[in-house]
């Protein structure tokens, strides 16, 4: 690990401490530095501002996990894995999604999820291709749209997950994603089907 990553966990790590007993808005940088023994030039070398620091935070601990080799095959494992880490450091998040950066958060995964779908909806005509059944083409733009539909519910999901107090238990939300994911395959399906009696 780098000096520079080793700094930014440093930092990381004492803002969250002072985050669970103050407010967002009244952390100071000065409070930040001292509680990791840093200054804040130090500070200001690795970040812009408080904001910055929790946009990391979130893609390191968060986003890199679903992100990192993500696949058609294993992406509920790495959903789990998203969700146990939220919740293990529920207060952070929860802080996060419901007074701070809850937009970037939601844009990264939203970003991934919609990554997620795509590669299905293009796995789905690769297999019917491979069955020699007749594919019809479907566009960028219907799939970007078939995409992008079935991620606002997924990220939707999660994210009411998070800011009602993450009641249910990450696996049990990640049953309910799976639910999702399966009717978005037969969703996908059923569009094919309409563009293939259209040709």
């Amino acid at each position: 690990m780098s000096d520079a990553s080793i700094t930014k966990k440093a930092i990381a790590k004492g803002f969250k401490h002072i985050l669970k007993n103050k407010n967002f808005e009244k952390i100071t940088i000065a409070e930040i530095t001292a509680a990791c023994g840093l200054n804040r030039q130090t500070f200001y070398y690795h970040f812009r501002d408080k904001y910055d620091l929790i946009n990391w935070i979130v893609y390191q601990e968060a986003i890199l996990v679903i992100r990192t080799d993500l696949t058609i095959e294993n992406w509920d494992s790495k959903v789990l894995e998203l969700l146990t880490t939220m919740k293990k450091d529920g207060h952070f998040y929860q802080t996060t999604l419901k007074d701070i950066a809850g937009t970037e958060f939601q844009n990264y995964l939203f970003t991934v999820t919609k990554e997620i779908f795509i590669e299905m909806i293009e796995h789905l005509a690769s297999d019917r291709k491979i069955n020699s059944e007749a594919v019809p083409v479907m566009t960028p733009q219907k799939k970007t749209f078939t995409a992008e539909f079935l991620s606002y519910g997924v990220v939707g999901m999660i994210i009411d997950w998070a800011q009602n107090g993450m009641k249910q238990s990450p696996e049990e939300i990640t049953i309910s994603i799976k639910e999702i994911i399966n009717g978005a395959r037969m969703f996908a399906v059923s569009r094919y089907f309409q563009e293939l009696t259209k040709a």
